[in-house]
């Protein structure tokens, strides 16, 4: 749902970058050719510190310009994890797409960078060197200011691009059972809610743990970036050593090519980076894995565990025992024992923790009042712990009516709606002893509620002044 809609508003920054930037290389050049424009001046106390003096210009040198160019790969992949939101046929699509993205991308790549040669800007931390290329193309005049805001805009879809392909990532891995199934679920727009949400708070997590220098992201993402060219790369080798569809040598021979390029660009990364932030995922992304393998391994055994033969399914005689948990007598629980005896139990017991002497005489002679004809239990427990006494007498049930599945019914009543304050008004016990029986074997916990419905609460009024 809003695909089409967020289509057509992504679609206006993205023309008015290109066109801005392809002006910016095209005019710029030709002054440039001309002698009309002048390299940007240098200001040695806004440029940062990244000028290294003395030594030869080496290999490793080279090597790390190379890979810090190589960053402008980054993001080519958004059309390979987007090709199911393409038309029909999405393949040829997305890769016509692919293409025409490469070109775009490589020339103004190598438009910006001799551009670059002619003007020498320099890395500042109060302007963007394509700024100062804009300024000192354009001036600072109208050209310039399109030139800021679409930069702005193409970096705030560069981030979207992110929540769009991660979560649609995501639900793939954990339709394979490698990432936990909740990831798969999409919510009421039709988007992968959860891996939205996990994106947002690991990428906040990032920011505060960098300091907010997003530079000192690039190497983390270069790192992560191009190990997932290498792996899908080298995933589609043996995809066609595998299946050996027609023109498979062809595309086995591509795709190595493709597999060995970014595998030799992701070691230059991570030896230049090493030091400024590319150690992180070459010691996160082992750890990813093996947590991978953990979730798989998890969901097999459940697998397995809930796997049922044809003698399962035969319908056996099977007793029960009900218990009805009683905190005090209101209308909640004459609903509860009402609702244990329709299920027509073999042994039916309600139950009364009490914290005091006095509560144990009280609650006796309350009960004797009603007249209930179920007969009542009271478990001490001098220590205010309602979920270990409600376990302890259970365990004495088990002993005397064995091989029988107990039932424990809770009466509520919910005084209002679930998000209102009046919640935070009431005990919550009802919810710990859930979670404490949920994990007893051979337990069932039934909640019956009474709802304090609007009218009802009219009835109150009636009969009892503010």
């Amino acid at each position: 749902r809003g695909l089409k809609e967020s289509g057509r508003i992504f679609a206006a920054p993205t023309y008015i970058y290109i066109v801005s930037l392809t002006a910016l290389v095209g005019f710029g050049l030709l002054r440039a050719a001309f002698g009309d424009v002048d390299p940007v001046p240098f200001d040695p106390e806004a440029a940062e510190d990244v000028v290294q003096t003395g030594g030869s210009l080496s290999l490793f040198l080279i090597l790390r310009g190379f890979s810090s160019g190589a960053v402008a790969l980054s993001g080519v992949e958004a059309i390979s994890n987007g090709v199911p939101a393409f038309r029909r046929p999405e393949a040829r699509n997305a890769a016509t797409t692919l293409t025409v993205m490469a070109f775009i991308l490589g020339s103004l790549f190598l438009g910006v960078s001799i551009l670059a040669r002619h003007l020498e800007p320099y890395p500042s931390h109060d302007e963007t060197v394509i700024s100062q290329m804009g300024r000192a193309v354009f001036g600072t005049g109208v050209m310039h200011t399109v030139l800021q805001f679409a930069t702005a805009g193409i970096l705030i879809l560069a981030a979207n691009t992110a929540y769009v392909d991660f979560p649609r990532l995501a639900s793939i891995i954990a339709r394979d059972g490698y990432l936990p199934r909740q990831f798969a679920n999409r919510g009421d727009r039709l988007v992968f809610s959860n891996g939205i949400l996990f994106l947002a708070v690991a990428a906040a997590l990032l920011l505060v743990a960098f300091g907010g220098l997003t530079n000192a992201l690039i190497p983390l993402y270069a790192v992560g970036v191009f190990t997932s060219f290498t792996l899908s790369q080298t995933g589609m080798v043996r995809h066609h050593l595998r299946e050996r569809e027609p023109g498979w040598r062809r595309s086995t021979v591509l795709n190595a090519v493709g597999a060995a390029a970014t595998l030799i660009v992701l070691s230059i990364v991570a030896v230049t980076k090493f030091a400024v932030g590319a150690w992180l995922p070459i010691v996160v992304v082992p750890v990813i894995i093996i947590g991978f393998q953990s979730i798989r391994r998890h969901y097999n055994r459940v697998e397995r565990a809930l796997a049922v033969s044809p003698s399962d399914v035969r319908p056996e005689p099977q007793r029960h025992k009900v218990v009805v948990l009683v905190g005090q007598v209101h209308k909640g629980t004459i609903a509860a024992i009402r609702y244990a005896r329709s299920i027509r139990p073999d042994h039916l017991t309600a139950l009364y923790v009490a914290y005091e002497d006095a509560d144990h005489d009280q609650m006796l002679e309350q009960w004797e009042a009603f007249g209930f004809d179920v007969p009542l239990e009271i478990a001490a427990s001098p220590y205010r712990e309602l979920p270990p006494a409600v376990e302890r007498f259970l365990d004495e049930l088990d002993e005397r009516w064995p091989d029988e599945t107990t039932t424990v019914v809770i009466p509520e009543f919910v005084p209002g709606s679930l998000y209102g304050p009046t919640q935070l008004l009431h005990n919550q016990s009802a919810l710990a002893l859930k979670l404490a029986l949920l994990y007893r074997p051979g337990t069932v916990v039934t909640s019956v509620p009474y709802n304090l419905r609007p009218e009802r609460w009219e009835q109150v009024r009636e009969r009892v002044p503010e």
